[in-house]
């Protein structure tokens, strides 16, 4: 990984961080199911930061995997399936109950909780998935709105995977 700290992930306690290089490739904010069930999961155990928020939505910053790293309290931190062959795992830090990133392991990027990175934040790129979100006011304009995974979505997704020689690298912490 390059040695260009560009922001810093960490958990409430401060035990368990993440180095990252590099700028996001997006910010965004899901309504979808699955995030807003494991987030409302979360948020039971004792002292735990919610990450879903009072729309339903879900805030998180997508990197590059090769460019998250240099883990410390590595140790602290589990695995959460919604289902036990479900390629998307989520992980906490155990020291605080802290939700940290959400990894699709047959993917090349992760998403970062927002609340979980120090310094400035991209500014919000979009909301996904909205086709899933809770009934409740309308959402603003500010940004656009997809009913799913909108094609601008994707095609950053691409774009990042070409810039790392479509390499797929695994997390470890």
């Amino acid at each position: 990984m390059r040695e260009r700290i560009s922001a810093k992930a960490s958990c409430q306690c401060g035990r368990v961080e993440a180095v990252i290089a590099g700028k996001p490739i997006l910010h965004a904010i899901c309504y979808c199911e699955s995030c807003r069930t494991a987030g409302l999961a979360f948020a039971q155990a004792p002292n735990a930061p919610s990450i879903v928020a009072r729309d339903g939505g879900t805030d998180f910053l997508v990197y590059r995997k090769d460019r998250v790293g240099r883990f410390t309290g590595g140790d602290l931190l589990r695995e959460h399936r919604l289902k036990p062959d479900s390629p998307t795992r989520r992980i906490v830090a155990t020291c605080c109950n802290t939700p940290m990133f959400l990894d699709f392991t047959k993917g090349h990027w992760l998403s970062l909780y927002a609340g979980r990175l120090s310094g400035n934040i991209r500014p919000l790129d979009m909301r996904v998935m909205t086709a899933d979100r809770p009934e409740g006011p309308p959402l603003p304009d500010d940004v656009s709105n997809h009913a799913t995974h909108s094609p601008r979505f994707l095609i950053r997704l691409l774009v990042a995977w070409a810039a790392m020689g479509f390499r797929k690298p695994k997390i470890v912490w």
